[in-house]
């Protein structure tokens, strides 16, 4: 007679917040498989749920407490032996309070331990078993009396041990980093991908809590990534999307005798001139990627306006490759502002910045974001950034309300605004963009131009309002008609959701297309519409076949980026 065989445990995921923890959750993902667990989308079905959490603004980590209660909730009515393991910026934030705040989790688990996801899951179960055994044990009339009788005795503390708490996974001080070698389990669609090309940050932004929960900056080595990248592209992938908190420093902590302390222009500038010739940069990468055999696109996401210099500029208007497309958060305009940000960047620096990538790389799409609201913010401090909206007529742009996050300089200065006026200068700010944007979009009409193809539109696919994200802000704010999705030019083709290179997946807007297209491929179009955001097209050239909708979008996990 054979022994009944026993199924692997099984690990569902929920993950919340940016790219960057997105690819957190990619490892830990590969990880738990190669170990052979198994992965399920049916929260359900799982004898552990990791809830990845996000907690860089007071928004994000409200979204990843609730996920937390509501699964804890869930558990309870219908399967209260299920283990749950909270990770990420959350636990990396608050790593003494949450075990005593959050009683329902069995585990928590820090940045450094994405890699170790697989023990921390059997450890949780552990402690999930122990802590369902101590209870049945309690409830027994006879335990309860007694309990009862040793407490009035005074003995409770001297003959029950204490109950065990949660396991605690999180390093004070993180420094892991990725690697080709490290197992992935990739959540993006086949046709684009993340590569985290560093973690941490050095910027002592006073609204920031980043680089205390992620720490120092650290690169992963140039042929490591160049190396991923390569297999990434072999596997399909035309779109590489290279991530980071502060992607133009990458490099800078390699060289000898490093120092944190070049956040400034004027220090980076002198650091990066030092550099030998073979030194590791931005630009060697950038270049280095480019060469890459292959029709590819390579986006460049979260740079800092004070680590750009014309050697940057150059090698990306000299690497076809390499997406005309520049991520520069830059927070504010007003002097006054920037300083109390401590952003290390003046007003005439930024507007420098701005003409010098416009005139050396021209097509670019810049992309950035402000923080309206902040501590001290004027009625003139603002008026002088709706004017530099109106003036420098952003491609992309994103609006925070100011945050306040424990633990920051901004969080404990003086001059707090109001929530009420905060949200009203987040709306004005926004309706400024929104003319930005219209003469923006319609000044494509009649242009052709290449885009990659997500996937066919289903219905409710239409160009949309409200889109907003926990890095980038509020990003659309305006309603748009969504005629094509009953009806195209002519009722020609089906219609298609894609992305040109001003289009960052998840936080810009969209081009849609009719015409026969094959979904994850490139294709040329000529846009004949435009919404407030988005832009309409039909494919020209030859026609392509239909292909099927893109089967390599998995859903292992439940995704809210």
């Amino acid at each position: 007679m054979t022994k009944p065989s026993h199924r692997p445990v099984r690990v569902g995921l929920i993950s919340l917040g940016c790219a960057k923890n997105l690819a957190d959750a990619e490892i830990m993902l590969g990880s738990l498989l190669q170990s052979g667990i198994e992965i399920t989308n049916d929260a359900g079905q799982a004898d552990v749920l990791i809830v990845n959490t996000c907690s860089f603004i007071d928004a994000a980590q409200k979204e990843s407490v609730e996920a937390i209660l509501e699964s804890a909730q869930a558990r309870a009515r219908a399967h209260p032996a299920q283990a749950l393991v909270v990770s990420g910026c959350l636990p990396q934030r608050f790593r003494d309070d949450l075990p005593k705040l959050l009683p329902e989790v069995d585990a928590f688990m820090g940045i450094d331990q994405v890699a170790q996801v697989s023990e921390i899951v059997h450890q949780a179960m552990a402690g999930r078993r122990a802590k369902l055994a101590r209870a049945r044990k309690a409830v027994t009339g006879a335990n309860r009396v007694k309990t009862i009788a040793k407490r009035r005795a005074g003995l409770e503390a001297k003959s029950s041990a204490p109950a065990a708490g949660p396991v605690l996974r999180v390093h004070r001080r993180p420094g892991y980093i990725p690697d080709f070698a490290t197992p992935r389990f990739r959540l993006t669609p086949r046709h684009f991908a993340y590569v985290k090309i560093a973690e941490g940050c050095n910027h002592p932004c006073s609204f920031c809590i980043l680089p205390r929960i992620r720490g120092a900056h650290r690169s992963r080595p140039q042929a490591d990534v160049v190396r991923e990248a390569g297999q990434l592209l072999a596997g399909g992938v035309k779109e590489l999307n290279l991530i980071s908190q502060d992607s133009t420093y990458y490099g800078l902590d390699l060289r000898p005798h490093h120092s944190g302390a070049i956040s400034s222009p004027e220090k980076f500038g002198a650091a990066a001139r030092a550099l030998p010739a073979r030194a590791t940069t931005l630009c060697t990468l950038l270049r280095a990627l480019n060469a890459l055999p292959g029709d590819f696109w390579v986006r460049l996401l979260y740079t800092h306006p004070a680590h750009w210099t014309d050697e940057l500029i150059d090698t990306i208007a000299q690497c076809p490759k390499v997406a005309r497309y520049a991520d520069l958060p830059l927070q504010h305009i007003h002097e006054n502002m920037l300083e109390r940000m401590r952003r290390e960047t003046s007003r005439q620096h930024i507007v420098d910045l701005i003409g010098r990538i416009r005139a050396g790389i021209p097509g670019i799409a810049i992309r950035t974001t402000f923080i309206v609201g902040f501590p001290g913010e004027t009625e003139a401090c603002f008026q002088s950034l709706l004017e530099f909206i109106r003036s420098a007529k952003f491609e992309r742009l994103g609006v925070f309300a100011f945050s306040p996050q424990e633990g920051t300089r901004a969080g404990k200065m003086e001059g707090q605004i109001p929530a009420r006026v905060k949200a009203q200068r987040q709306k004005l700010a926004m309706a400024e963009q929104l003319q930005v944007a219209r003469e923006i979009s319609a000044s494509f009409v009649g242009r052709e131009m290449t885009v990659l193809i997500e996937g066919e539109a289903r219905p409710g696919d239409g160009p949309s309002a409200g889109l907003s994200s926990p890095e980038h802000g509020l990003i659309c704010s305006s309603s748009a008609p969504d005629e094509w999705n009953r009806a195209g030019p002519g009722g020609r083709g089906r219609l298609w959701i894609a992305r040109s290179q001003a289009d960052a997946p998840d936080i810009d807007g969209r081009v849609y297309v009719r015409g026969r297209l094959t979904p994850g491929a490139f294709a040329r179009v000529r846009i004949i519409g435009h919404t407030d955001y988005d832009l309409m097209a039909e494919a020209i050239g030859g026609e392509g076949t239909d292909g099927d909708e893109n089967k390599h979008l998995l859903g292992a996990a439940n995704l809210s980026l």
